[in-house]
């Protein structure tokens, strides 16, 4: 499947699973509650399948399947028989309408707990949390490649997510992080990453970039796998199966040195002298570089050489007996809640980028990746995104489910519910705010395919 179809099919899959959820919730409670069900539907627009069942709903799949909603007997859209007064939704006790709003979220958080809890029994397959390279504010803390870290923050790290989710929340917190690692010897070191000198503005790229902290199994050896026909590479002498050593006397630890020293060398426009090993025997040759084009303003140089391919496979398991699992299952699952809510916070107060906002492409591209690391990443994926369907819906902006929470809150306290023409105006002001939001997470997503984020 290409990963645009892929893209596509799975970010389907997810929307349609979690949204189904959502509104199952509303559904439930409202049943169980006494309030008429009018129409289930799953997704917008056209309707693409119908049918009505015993209980007198109309279930619905709709063409846009980007939400959805549950339409239940409401006097607010029309006139309501006498006879069925009794099932009419704004004629209910308001801690009744309150229970069935927050259903939705709450549906979204259950579908979290057991996503989680089902990805723990069937173990998801991981890396092991072992430094591969170390630069920025982790070469500054004092690690070096090779050590194994076993806690970041207090908190025991299993594998190398573990790891990405505690530099992600020290990274939001803009506070000094302890880390606890076990050097190849196996003896216990400490350090602090100074992640209070991260950049204010810096988004989730950005600062994992500055903390410099690359994982063993993303660091490509600096082995030429392929050379371009008739490349400045090839034309010098350079062989697949090289292991470069040094660009003009700097030495080259891993790929990611070379396109970054023949970019700042090919500057001066002088030849580079390319150090490498062959068959155990050191060299030296003189490759010119040439230009391609420009890349954020500047000249790209190139000298035509690509690494060998390196696939290293998962060496951890992430996995527990079914009763550790539900214990993990809720922490995961509260855990994503408080930082989800955190990272909201900080972006509204200006504390964190809202570059870190992602729209639909960016889940798509997301849920196909996820999809094709197995079934228990999928999982850990769809509960995440469940939490954050969750958090979201629980805003206190008009048109989402917290915002008819605070309506009713106001009607708790002051005795009589908001008139309607405030929640008419409001459900503007909330539109106005999802479109706009929509709008910077659709930004984000093509800022970060065009490659400039």
């Amino acid at each position: 499947m290409s990963e645009v179809f892929g893209s596509i099919w799975w970010m389907l899959v997810t929307l349609g699973l979690l949204v189904t959820f959502h509104e199952f919730g509303h559904f439930w409670v409202a049943r169980r509650l006494g309030v008429k069900v009018l129409r289930f539907s799953v997704g917008f627009g056209k309707a693409l399948w119908s049918r009505v069942g015993r209980d007198g709903t109309e279930y619905v799949v709709a063409a846009l399947p980007l939400g959805g909603y549950v339409k239940m007997l409401d006097a607010r859209e029309g006139d309501v028989p006498s006879d069925q007064q009794s099932g009419e939704f704004t004629g209910k006790p308001v801690w009744s309408r309150i229970a069935i709003v927050a259903a939705g979220p709450l549906a979204n958080l259950l579908f979290a707990v057991a996503a989680f809890w089902l990805m723990f029994v069937v173990g998801k397959p991981d890396y092991q949390a072992i430094v591969g390279r170390v630069d920025g504010l982790a070469a500054s803390a004092g690690l070096v490649p090779g050590e194994r870290i076993v806690g970041v923050g207090g908190q025991k790290i299993d594998t190398w997510s573990d790891v990405s989710m505690a530099l992600l929340r020290g990274a939001l917190e803009r506070q000094p992080l302890p880390l606890s690692t076990l050097d190849a010897g196996g003896v216990a070191r400490e350090h602090t990453l100074a992640l209070n000198q991260l950049p204010r503005d810096a988004d989730e790229t950005a600062a994992f970039k500055a903390i410099g902290l690359t994982p063993r199994h993303w660091v490509v050896p600096a082995v030429v796998g392929q050379l371009a026909k008739g490349g400045a590479a090839e034309a010098a002498g350079l062989r697949a199966g090289d292991r470069l050593v040094a660009v003009d006397g700097e030495p080259v630890r891993d790929w990611s040195d070379v396109p970054r020293l023949v970019q700042s060398r090919a500057a001066a426009g002088q030849a580079l002298q390319i150090r490498f090993e062959r068959g155990g025997t050191a060299q030296t040759l003189a490759v010119t570089p040439h230009r391609d084009g420009t890349g954020e303003g500047q000249p790209v140089w190139r000298i035509g050489i690509a690494p060998a391919a390196v696939t290293m496979p998962k060496d951890a398991l992430l996995r527990y007996g079914p009763l550790r699992a539900a214990s993990e299952a809720l922490n995961a699952t509260w855990g994503g809640v408080r930082d989800t809510f955190g990272l909201i916070g900080k972006m509204v107060s200006g504390a964190a980028s809202t570059r870190n906002l992602s729209g639909f492409i960016g889940i798509a591209q997301a849920a196909n990746a996820s999809a094709s690391m197995g079934l228990a990443w999928f999982l850990n994926f769809l509960a995440l995104i469940s939490i954050s369907l969750a958090v979201l819906n629980l805003l206190p902006i008009p048109v989402l489910d917290g915002g008819h929470l605070l309506y009713y809150l106001v009607e708790l306290i002051r005795g009589r519910p908001v008139s309607e023409r405030v929640q008419m105006a409001a459900q503007y002001v909330g539109l106005f705010l999802i479109v706009a939001l929509m709008g910077l997470a659709l930004y984000n997503d093509v800022f970060h395919l065009a490659g400039r984020g």
